[in-house]
């Protein structure tokens, strides 16, 4: 990269041309990352579309939560699903994030690669849904692995057409949220359909990429014997693409921030799954040949 920050599809005399925007980086929940300032909705949208910018909602580093080793997790902006327990509502619209630049994000991932490599981790997009800027995620993640780090998408499958084949090629681990086994159920908790997630499923095991499954059990809504069930076959039909099925416990930690955007929260009085739940459907996983968590 030049002296000079350029981009592809945004008007030139609209950006500021400095060292500074060639060297932004990220600093703790985006706090010292300046906005593109000057650009119109419409260079926005452009940038957006070509992936020369990002709206991002926050970011951290982790270790063994988004995947393996250490991470950087990044929290994309903007998601088509309403889930009924989702733990971050206020990342349901794209603009509430801040747009950064690409150049800006590689920057950061090329800052901690040597961590990265040292524990096995990586780079994870979450959100939120990443695949809400398929552009943006995929490019950052051709240059992680051009810098050998690990990828990392986290992701319901719900956009499965906004990824390209030649998108997952730079894919290496796919964190995917199976919410649900049957479609009414799928419906009642997400708004959104089925058939989008076991597509992308089906499509990733294709190109050989590998996927922890994430299932949400919420006593009373998704932890029926037959919805279970239906989830195992589905994971089923990923084939050994499937390293394991995490079965995480519906909590309330989500909670305040409905209450602080002023949504109704459906799940108010909702209660986390008991010991004997957990232990049924570990073992439901479990009888169809899964490794779970």
């Amino acid at each position: 990269m030049s002296d000079t920050t350029r981009f592809r599809t945004t008007t030139r005399h609209m950006l500021k041309e400095s060292k500074t925007y060639a060297s932004q980086t990220l600093m703790g929940g985006l706090s010292g990352f300046e906005s593109p300032i000057g650009l119109d909705r419409r260079d926005r949208i452009a940038a957006l579309k070509s992936g020369d910018i990002g709206f991002v909602h926050s970011w951290d580093i982790n270790t063994s939560v988004d995947g393996p080793g250490t991470r950087m997790t990044v929290f994309m902006s903007g998601c088509p699903l309403r889930c009924q327990y989702c733990q971050n509502p206020d990342t349901w619209k794209m603009r509430d994030g801040k747009p950064v630049y690409l150049d800006a994000m590689i920057k950061k991932v090329d800052r901690y690669k040597d961590l990265f490599k040292a524990t096995k981790g990586g780079i994870t997009f979450s959100g939120g849904e990443s695949m809400m800027q398929p552009a943006f995620v995929s490019r950052v993640f051709h240059a992680a692995k051009e810098m050998g780090v690990h990828t990392c998408l986290d992701t319901s499958g719900f956009l499965n057409t906004n990824y390209t084949d030649e998108m997952l090629e730079d894919i290496d681990l796919c964190l995917l949220d199976v919410k649900s086994g049957s479609e009414d159920i799928y419906q009642k908790v997400t708004g959104g359909t089925l058939q989008p997630t076991i597509d992308f499923g089906q499509r990733l095991a294709k190109a050989g990429k590998k996927i922890w499954v994430r299932f949400v059990l919420v006593p009373g809504l998704t932890d029926s014997e037959e919805n279970v069930e239906n989830v195992a076959k589905i994971c089923e039909t990923f084939g050994d693409a499937i390293e394991h099925i995490d079965v995480l416990g519906f909590h309330q930690l989500g909670r305040p921030k409905w209450h602080e955007l002023r949504i109704p929260y459906p799940l108010e009085n909702q209660k986390g799954p008991n010991a004997a739940i957990r232990e049924r459907v570990t073992k439901q996983f479990e009888s169809h040949g899964f490794v779970v968590y």
